[in-house]
């Protein structure tokens, strides 16, 4: 079939803004992760004068940083509609956040659609697969903290055990609010067969758009991180908001995202730009620590009972379009989240500016000392 004019215009376009955004990504992570290293470096005698005014400054950087990945996506349109409970309510509070894992731009979604909750991007702690550590990211991610885990039977106790001592040492003492853990272990296409036979197996259902969670890092991470007596609830008041900081752990909170037909953004998508502008949507659910079970057989039946309603709702919502509404309730209300493309253009100023500055600074040593 012959190629028309306009279609290798199209082709010829949509690979010329490809490399222009590659380029610009580049030049962003040149200027913006040095910067964030070199800030940080210089910062470490107020770290020992004011650990906590230092991790203050170290969040709002890598607030920055992660606005300036959701930059990425946000200029080539890929935008994010959230429907469920309204997570601002408890952004304040210590919550644990899980997720379901389709693609690499789940993370990416998620460093978006958090932008407008409060200080959680810049209190937040990530558990993602150790081979993020070897990313253009990786040296950001291990400074502010975050856990790399690695998969595998022949890794698992010694990971949990490295978990715990992580949570332990870093969690609290850099002031963390919430974590982000993805507890199916991996990207759905690579699951799903296994545990759809694990399923079968053991008599449990069978999940098409999500599978079966684990829950080594989900228990671990209850029984470091929740204190003994546990909380109010997000419309409580000012007061029993301030009493539940002093108790650890406050939610639990379900997050579901769902692409359009079922097909996930990648990295390379959110970079390159080249898919038409697409809407990625995201369900929430929040649910009280003290209603989720310690026991580990009653945390699993519990947590596999999330992820049997995540199937549920990406069911329907691939059939409509939309996500159910909750329960008792006739209709589903949806909520743009939208992003200041002044902020977004302040930001990355500040970071190619920074690097400006950086490389100044840095050639006038040179010929000071040479």
């Amino acid at each position: 079939m012959a190629v028309t004019l306009e279609q290798a215009q199209r082709v010829g376009y949509t690979c010329l803004k490809a490399l222009l955004r590659f380029a610009f990504m580049v030049a962003n992570n040149l200027v913006a992760i040095p910067s964030y290293v070199l800030y940080l470096i210089v910062l470490q005698p107020l770290r020992i004068l004011d650990s906590k005014s230092f991790w203050y400054i170290e969040g709002v950087l890598f607030k920055w940083l992660l606005a300036m990945v959701a930059s990425w996506g946000w200029w080539a349109g890929y935008t994010v509609v959230e429907w469920g409970d309204d997570v601002k309510a408890v952004s304040e509070d210590e919550a644990m956040v899980l997720v379901n894992h389709q693609a690499t731009g789940d993370v990416c979604t998620l460093m978006m659609c958090l932008q407008d909750k409060g200080t959680v991007v810049r209190q937040m702690m990530w558990l993602m697969d150790h081979i993020f550590k070897y990313t253009n990211f990786g040296i950001v991610s291990l400074i502010h903290g975050d856990f790399f885990i690695r998969q595998g039977k022949a890794h698992r106790d010694q990971q949990l055990v490295l978990l715990k001592d992580h949570l332990e040492k870093y969690y609290r003492s850099r002031n963390r609010k919430w974590i982000v853990l993805f507890p199916e272990g991996g990207f759905l296409r690579k699951r799903r067969e296994t545990s759809q036979a694990f399923a079968k197996k053991n008599n449990l259902p069978f999940l098409k758009h999500v599978t079966l969670p684990r829950l080594g890092a989900t228990q671990v991470i209850l029984k470091t991180l929740v204190a003994l007596q546990e909380n109010g609830t997000p419309s409580g008041g000012d007061a029993v908001r301030k009493e539940s900081k002093s108790k650890g752990l406050q939610w639990v909170i379900d997050t579901t995202i769902a692409y359009p037909k079922a097909e996930p953004i990648d990295i390379q998508t959110w970079i390159l730009g080249y898919r038409q502008p697409t809407v990625t949507h995201v369900h929430y659910r929040i649910f009280p620590v003290k209603d989720v079970p310690a026991e580990p057989e009653a945390l699993t039946n519990w947590l596999y009972q999330r992820f049997i309603e995540k199937e549920d709702l990406l069911t329907h919502f691939y059939e409509t379009g939309a996500f159910p509404p909750p329960q008792g309730q006739t209709k589903a209300i949806s909520r743009e989240m939208t992003l200041s493309n002044l902020w977004l253009v302040a930001i990355q100023s500040f970071a190619f500016l920074s690097g400006g500055m950086w490389y100044c600074l840095f050639q006038y040593l040179y010929h000071c000392l040479f």
